[in-house]
């Protein structure tokens, strides 16, 4: 995959908040706050691995994410990241019934986030979003998105222009999510007082 210095900027960025989080951790487990600001930075991460890695890292925020609400289950912030969490894992798992699953899981979230900060604009329209979700999931499937996502594409002449077509697809599909993550997670980043990541080039 060929980065652009901002994409390469943004992994170095959420690299480092990623392992800021992970030492924090071990020194204080019960920050919900940290549990956050890992899973976001995960999020981030995850839409520059491969489909498998993506999966382990949605999985790996996921469980972040409930443990922070564990600790403060009306956290609204981390409701909303767990609902964008299993946005993302639907979109990646070809199965309609399975993906209906996570994608309703994902409502639950959102709505959850809504009733925390009823006037938060960004909850507001992930929740309008994914109602229109399971759709979008039919349509990228229908289109070979399926394939790639358990590797069952077949090699060809054209397996690089499909590669590169379903990475920009996937690409498309994170991006309303990793958007509003990403602007949650610098403003979390911003207060922690995390280094701001390189200026872009």
């Amino acid at each position: 995959m060929d980065l652009q210095p901002s994409e390469f900027d943004r992994i170095l960025f959420f690299e480092h908040a990623r392992k800021n989080a992970e030492s924090t951790y071990a020194t204080n487990p019960l920050d919900a706050e940290n549990l956050t600001r890992w899973a976001g930075a995960l999020l981030e991460l995850s839409q520059f691995q491969s489909v498998p890695e993506s999966k382990k890292m949605i999985l790996d925020s996921i469980s972040k994410l409930e443990e922070a609400l564990m600790i403060n289950p009306k956290k609204h912030d981390a409701l909303w990241c767990l609902g964008n969490a299993y946005t993302s894992h639907a979109f990646l798992n070809p199965n309609q019934d399975e993906a209906r699953e996570f994608f309703d899981k994902a409502t639950i979230y959102f709505k959850q986030a809504v009733d925390e900060d009823p006037g938060n604009e960004i909850y507001l329209k992930s929740l309008e979003v994914t109602a229109k979700a399971p759709e979008l999931h039919l349509e990228i499937h229908k289109h070979g998105f399926a394939q790639q996502a358990t590797g069952a594409a077949e090699p060809s002449a054209s397996s690089s222009t499909k590669k590169k077509g379903s990475s920009d697809l996937k690409y498309d599909i994170f991006g309303w999510i990793i958007l509003a993550v990403g602007l949650v997670a610098w403003v979390g980043f911003a207060k922690s007082n995390v280094p701001p990541p390189p200026a872009p080039r």
